[in-house]
């Protein structure tokens, strides 16, 4: 079967499993776990910040960040189709009592000006705009990785209105490999920054947010508060250790075969695909001509042991990751244009 459907899918390799085995471990919400010690220390250094905060996932190391910054009844900026508003269940609402504003971005990449216009004016009647949240790499974008230019305006402009600023980074690393410039250089502008362990890094389990030590103190008592607080820990910390040392320049072969993906996908007839769109590890293209519904194309793809999800009504997803080969995106391509009728 060749799994296409996410980098979250990724199995450790052989030798994380042995990193995980060999963990030192103690209690850490002690603090007393010398791995996941060492994975935040790690962790801010690498991104150029103060402090680093481990926790499971990645959607509660947005939520928290969006709690530190905000208090009852503030409102957000984001982008319409950000991970924090399409696939976090409502938790922003639900968890910060928060409320956010959608705007329209380019493959998910805001302008400068259109967060400022976003911006409420000090009035009663309006809710305190107090936090800006940004994507990196933006997932629904097809992987579009933000300008570093373009989010230091956007900062920039956020804080001299008074705003912080949070950099979801669950791809960050995507961005670092497909752009040149350095994860610490990204997260510069950013009051918080997180980032996942569990996609293409390849790790189980874990995300890592990076701030102040005041801040991080501030998170570590809202991870507690938010059900976030592990024990031995270490285990999963050091898988994302390992992640960190062996599998960021490896990302260079998912983007390679996500753009090979895209080329080939482009010869099939009944398939429409930008291969200049593809920047980093997904590889958005439409099924255009067919009378099946884009649920029966996917589970026909899986019956010929191709994973995919279906986006849209006529739209699919592919994600390349460090399971997925060169071979295995000769062989999908082959199975999905006879599928398509190729």
């Amino acid at each position: 079967m060749i799994d296409l459907r996410s980098d979250t899918v990724t199995r450790p390799t052989p030798n994380m499993r042995a990193a995980m085995a060999q963990a030192r471990v103690g209690d850490d919400v002690y603090g007393e776990d010398p791995t996941v010690n060492a994975l935040e220390s790690r962790a801010a250094h690498l991104l150029g910040k103060e402090a680093a905060l481990f926790v499971p996932t990645g959607v509660m190391a947005n939520q928290l960040c969006i709690r530190v910054h905000t208090r009852p009844g503030d409102e957000v900026i984001a982008e319409k189709t950000a991970h924090v508003i399409r696939y976090e269940g409502g938790s922003a609402s639900a968890l910060s009592q928060v409320q956010v504003c959608c705007l329209e971005g380019d493959r998910g990449l805001l302008a400068a000006k259109s967060v400022v216009e976003a911006i409420r004016p000090h009035d009663i009647h309006y809710p305190p705009t107090t936090l800006v949240c940004l994507e990196q790499t933006h997932n629904v974008g097809g992987g579009a990785v933000y300008p570093l230019s373009t989010m230091q305006e956007i900062t920039r402009v956020a804080g001299d209105r008074g705003l912080a600023s949070h950099l979801d980074g669950a791809r960050l690393f995507n961005a670092v490999v497909a752009s040149g410039v350095s994860a610490a250089a990204f997260a510069q502008p950013f009051d918080t920054v997180s980032f996942c362990l569990s996609k293409g890094l390849g790790a189980p389990v874990g995300s890592v947010i990076v701030s102040t030590h005041d801040r991080v103190a501030r998170l570590r008592r809202l991870r507690k508060m938010f059900g976030g607080g592990m024990r031995q820990a270490g285990i999963l910390a050091a898988a994302g250790l390992y992640a960190l040392d062996h599998h960021i320049t490896r990302m260079q072969e998912d983007h390679d075969n996500a753009k090979h993906f895209a080329l080939q996908l482009q010869q099939i007839p009944a398939v429409y695909v930008d291969p200049d769109l593809v920047e980093t590890n997904i590889v958005l293209f439409e099924v255009v001509g067919s009378d099946r519904s884009t649920g029966e194309i996917v589970q026909v793809l899986k019956d010929v042991g191709v994973l995919l999800n279906a986006v849209g009504e006529h739209r699919f997803r592919a994600v390349t990751h460090l399971d997925v080969s060169s071979a295995d995106i000769e062989q999908a391509t082959h199975r999905i244009g006879k599928v398509l009728g190729v």
